[in-house]
């Protein structure tokens, strides 16, 4: 199926061409009215002519911002489509996402259309978004107003055939606000070119995803280009299915019913499933001796270091523990593109041990997103594999990651400082990052920004002892802190209580960190970091600044008391 994206110059033509060549294959799948319902790529190219029927009686025109604020739905995938396909520019905003960042964004970019769920969400946004001219809502509005119109009654009956719009290579496509951890989103800019230039990669580094039907169950949000670009448009370049997960209370079920044989996953959906394994296995059980033991056999198979015995006895292993933690995640998943951040070691390894197949990928908004993956047939999965076809990775004197090639983003919105800032005069993005590039593979250790300097001078990026401190499942969230103090301190999520016992653990984590990466203060945190409580990225990474200035007070009190144990 490599044949839909070969020749392809815009994303509209992905679509164009899926229609074409299989109009009736199974498209995508979402849970309506108590049943999961199936739409075929022709009834979703009809959805679409429909959608910009409905965008040209707005007087929209090519280059004009449209927005969108949505659960993952098709809806999300129909208006999207809908609007490349007319050359406007499509806005993303993070699903629940506070009302002053969706402002900022909606204002910045100008947007003059707003896809909503409900009118509930403009209630908080119509006095300060000043350039919406038309909010649409998937639901009825509670209460009639101008502005506000129910998709119902703004969609026609049908739309005119679908045809190759005005969008070129080089025009934008859409606008995408990064979350940041401290600061106003900055817009960052894509073009048609950046986003093909990153699948026509993609689908170099890891042909398997082309090999047969694939399915995949999205459930990271589409606001973020990890999911769009992997969990979306590839599979418009490939034989496959899309499911959408109802959310991440139902997600355990969804795996189960849709069986996935592709995802695209954050670090915390496998931290959580451990964490539940971990709750099953009593210490010194035999039942925790045969999981071990099954860990161990399929590690040593993945590195092709097993014995004849301990191949022999991985079929048994397999069906009493391995077989069975695969079928919590539908027992058909063949391939986990993970980003966002790195998942730690020892779960690694678990899991790997257990058969599954990480393919592990580093990538930014501002990279289209994808940078560097793994590949199946060379996994590295410690590192985020080798840079992808035609784009260049070096670092530079201070450690920082720098990238350049055609996935990089032209610049930010409105923001020709930040701009200029973030990509210099030679073309290099500045992503950062550091990292070390060893046999041209990348390893992220940190980042820039975020190093930790003691009051002696040492320096510690916290992200790498937080990711080696989750390696204990009692650790649900961890952030690490000591910026000019005399040692690091440890903010928790745990339903350990006893802080000195947390110490302990954390310390026995970091058995091979240097002496000044000891937790000497720690502190439990009462409620868990969400980006619904503005703690969190939308991609589930810490705000640390913000972490740091809500608890300004307790981190205080907290290094009053030392609770090391180590010594």
């Amino acid at each position: 199926m490599h044949s839909l994206i070969t020749g392809a110059n815009t994303l509209p033509d992905l679509l164009l061409r899926h229609i074409q060549i299989a109009p009736d294959k199974a498209a995508c799948r979402q849970y309506r009215n108590r049943i999961w319902i199936s739409m075929t790529w022709r009834e979703i190219g009809q959805e679409v002519t429909r959608w910009q029927a409905a965008m040209r009686s707005e007087g929209l025109k090519p280059g004009d911002r449209v927005g969108l604020s949505l659960r993952n739905c098709v809806e999300w995938l129909i208006f999207d489509q809908a609007a490349l396909g007319l050359g406007l520019v499509t806005v993303p905003l993070y699903y629940g996402d506070r009302p002053d960042n969706m402002v900022w964004s909606l204002n910045d970019a100008g947007v003059r259309l707003l896809l909503l769920e409900d009118g509930l969400a403009w209630d908080l946004l119509q006095a300060q978004a000043t350039t919406v001219e038309r909010v649409v809502c998937l639901q009825k509005p509670a209460a009639p107003c101008q502005k506000v119109i129910h998709t119902q009654a703004w969609l026609p009956a049908v739309g005119a055939p679908l045809t190759r719009g005005p969008a070129e290579p080089a025009s934008l496509a859409t606008i995408v606000y990064t979350s940041g951890t401290t600061g106003r989103p900055k817009g960052v800019m894509l073009t048609h070119h950046n986003i093909i230039s990153d699948l026509l990669a993609l689908m170099e580094r890891v042909p398997e995803f082309a090999q047969a039907s694939q399915r995949f169950l999205s459930f990271l949000p589409l606001s973020h280009m990890f999911e769009r670009t992997v969990g979306y448009y590839i599979p418009l370049c490939l034989d496959a299915e899309i499911s959408y997960a109802r959310g991440i209370p139902q997600l355990a079920e969804d795996f189960i019913s849709q069986r996935p044989t592709i995802i695209v996953s954050v670090p915390r959906i496998f931290e959580r499933t451990y964490t539940k394994i971990e709750a099953t296995l009593p210490p010194g059980s035999l039942k925790r001796r045969l999981f071990e033991k099954t860990v161990d056999v399929g590690w040593k198979r993945f590195n092709k270091q097993a014995s004849l015995l301990e191949n022999l006895l991985w079929p048994l292993l397999d069906a009493l523990v391995a077989r069975k933690v695969r079928a919590r995640l539908g027992g058909e998943l063949r391939y986990i593109t993970l980003g966002g951040a790195a998942l730690s070691p020892p779960l690694l390894k678990t899991f790997i041990g257990l058969g599954l197949v990480f393919i592990h990928g580093y990538g930014l908004t501002e990279t289209s997103p994808v940078v560097a993956s793994n590949q199946v047939t060379d996994n590295h999965p410690f590192s985020v594999g080798r840079p992808l076809q035609g784009v260049e990775a070096r670092t530079a004197e201070n450690g920082e990651l720098l990238i350049r090639g055609a996935i990089v983003s032209p610049g930010y919105w409105n923001n020709p400082s930040a701009t200029q800032a973030a990509i210099d005069a030679d073309g290099w993005f500045h992503t950062g990052d550091i990292a070390e590039i060893q046999s041209g593979l990348i390893h992220i250790r940190g980042r820039l920004k975020d190093v930790i300097v003691l009051s002696n001078g040492e320096k510690m990026p916290p992200a790498d002892a937080e990711q080696a401190i989750l390696g204990d499942a009692v650790f649900e969230q961890v952030m690490v802190v000591g910026e000019g103090r005399g040692a690091l301190g440890l903010l928790v999520v745990s339903p350990l209580k006893d802080e000195r016992e947390l110490c302990a653990r954390a310390n026995k984590q970091l058995h091979a960190f240097p002496g000044y990466a000891q937790i000497r203060h720690v502190m439990r945190v009462h409620e868990a970091w969400t980006p619904e409580n503005g703690m969190l990225t939308p991609t589930l990474k810490l705000k640390r600044h913000k972490i740091e200035e809500k608890y300004r007070r307790e981190i205080e009190a907290m290094y009053r008391t030392r609770l090391d144990t180590s010594h």
